[in-house]
This record gives C-alpha cells, sequence and structure tokens, in this order.
C-alpha cells in the first residue's frame, strides 16, 4: 500500500479500490457489490465505514442501493438518442411508432410513454424566440414522460404555437395514434424538415430527482430540440431533462466547407 493510500480515510480507500474493480470490469454491470459486512470484515473495520464506501459510489453514479436487496453495480449501457435517424418519416411510416419508442425498441429493450398534461400556457422567453412569438402569445404545452422497462429516463415538456394546432388533437389529446406527435404535425402541413437541438448539462432540481427515480451526484442532459418545415418555419420546442446516467447522444452528421 502506498502512502497516499495510508493518508486516506477508510472509507475512501475501499471506495477506491471497488471502483478500480468497477473500471477493470471485476464487477460488471448489476452485480451485488460486497455488504456492509463483508466489507467490514475485509478491511477490519467498522460497519459504518464501509457503509460510507458504498455511498461514496452511489454519490458517484456507479453504484445503486436496492431496498432490502444489497448495492448494485449501476447499468453502464446508456439509450442512445440517434440525433440523425430518431425522426425519419420512413421509420414512423414503417413501425407507427413515436421516434423514441423506435429508439428503445431497436435498442432492445421495452419503451413506455406518459403524457402527463396539455395545457395552454404562455411561453418562457427563450422559447418564445425560438418559435418567434411574442411573450404574451399563448402556446400548447404538452408534458411527457419517458420509460425504457419501466426506468424512468427522461422527461419532455413540448411548447407548439396555438395557431398551429388549434382545434386538432395535439391540442387537447394525450393519446395522439399512430406516428404519434410528428405524424399529426405532417397531418396539419408542418412536416418535419430541419432540427436544431442544443445541448447542456446541469445538476437536477429536486422535482426531477423524485420524478426520475435519480441516484445522488448524477447529473442531468438539457436538450431543447426545435423543429422547423421545408419553408424553415420552427412549429415547435420541446425541453428534454435526460438522466446523464442512463442516456446517450449519438449524432452522424456531414462536416461543411
Amino acid at each position: 500500500m502506498s502512502d497516499q493510500q495510508e493518508r486516506q480515510p477508510p472509507s475512501r480507500r475501499i471506495a477506491e479500490e471497488l471502483r478500480a474493480a468497477i473500471m477493470r470490469g471485476d464487477l460488471g454491470d448489476g452485480d451485488q457489490l460486497p455488504s456492509e459486512r463483508d466489507l467490514a470484515a475485509r478491511y477490519a473495520t467498522a460497519r459504518n465505514t464501509a457503509r460510507e464506501a458504498l455511498g461514496i459510489l452511489q454519490a458517484e453514479g456507479l453504484a445503486q442501493a436496492q431496498h432490502g436487496r444489497g448495492v448494485f453495480v449501476r447499468l453502464r449501457r446508456p439509450l442512445m438518442r440517434m440525433g440523425r435517424d430518431r425522426y425519419s418519416r420512413r421509420a414512423r411510416n414503417e413501425t407507427g411508432l413515436s421516434p423514441f419508442r423506435i429508439e428503445v425498441e431497436r435498442q432492445g429493450r421495452t419503451p413506455h410513454t406518459e403524457c402527463r398534461s396539455v395545457t395552454t400556457v404562455q411561453p418562457p422567453a427563450e422559447v418564445a424566440q425560438r418559435l418567434g412569438l411574442d411573450a404574451d402569445q399563448e402556446v400548447i404545452r404538452r408534458e411527457n414522460w419517458y420509460f425504457a422497462d419501466d426506468e424512468p429516463m427522461q422527461v419532455g415538456v413540448t411548447y407548439i404555437p396555438t395557431a398551429v394546432v388549434e382545434g386538432s388533437p395535439l391540442a387537447s389529446e394525450k393519446k395522439l395514434g399512430r406516428g404519434s406527435i410528428y405524424q399529426r404535425f405532417e397531418d396539419l402541413g408542418y412536416p418535419i424538415a430541419r432540427i436544431r437541438e442544443e445541448v447542456s448539462a446541469r445538476m437536477p432540481t429536486p422535482e426531477e430527482v423524485k420524478g426520475l427515480s435519480m441516484p445522488p451526484g448524477v447529473p442531468v442532459i438539457e436538450l431543447l430540440h426545435t423543429s422547423l418545415d421545408g419553408d424553415g418555419r420552427a412549429f415547435e420546442v420541446t425541453r428534454f431533462v435526460m438522466r446523464a446516467d442512463v442516456n446517450g447522444l449519438d449524432y452522424d452528421m456531414p462536416v461543411e466547407d
């Protein structure tokens, strides 16, 4: 043992060795970590110290406690968001599914979505700017929650100018039928031709931690999506908040001269 390791608090040293085992693959996705009792015996320390070590790994997002079962290595296989292909009309026509459902099924998992509210509101300033609206113009707000294998993955809040969807299911209905939201836009004369996506990261709010069942210490990816039609008109903006521990982004695009 090095001098630096000897100077570390015992909980940090235990956490460091467990972390190294996870990174080497000795402990794989979903594997159970040694119990507090086993760690205390192995390192000749108190169970409180072993508990602190496991807590460090949970705060780093490497491990997750399951009530009554123990602490397990978190799954590190992210659900990938395919930025280039996710809005494909061909895929939508072939499957009749929304972009999220298509992605989840292609990655061998089971999708589930919930539209929890459809309301009329004044949009946030940055949303109004992207939609070319005045700050006092109202929009339809749709709040959707997304799950893979019953695990919450992300929440998306969509803002649509009332002039675009007034009198249509998008303005009032939670269930949108075959092809979901982008087929309904196309039915209204707004086919998605181009997208803009602005990506950033931050720590979650307490509400997001609770709603997305997030472990301690895990940030979120915030993605502000704007849909544009063939004439360059922006017809919807969606703010996605995605758990960074279970989501990934994959963009494949040409490089401009």
